[in-house]
């Protein structure tokens, strides 16, 4: 059903929605649609440089208790 919608039917919806809406009501819920894009990057960010750190760490090789008993001798 989806499918048949051209160009003149975006338009005519865009024009409903404007009419219905207003145009300040408009811009200011796209607004709050790119922040909460911008947060959502940030997070995924934040994970993967939490992973990464994770990763890192867990490359490094351990210390071993056999270690630490011979740097005591």
């Amino acid at each position: 059903m989806l499918n048949n919608i051209g160009l003149p039917g975006l338009l005519l919806i865009a024009v409903v929605v404007l009419v219905l809406f207003g145009r300040g009501k408009i811009s200011s819920l796209m607004g709050e649609v790119g922040k909460g894009i911008t947060s959502f990057k940030k997070g995924v960010s934040e994970g993967n440089k939490e992973i990464e750190d994770a990763s890192n760490e867990a490359s490094h090789d351990p210390v071993t208790e056999n270690d630490k008993e011979k740097d005591k001798v």
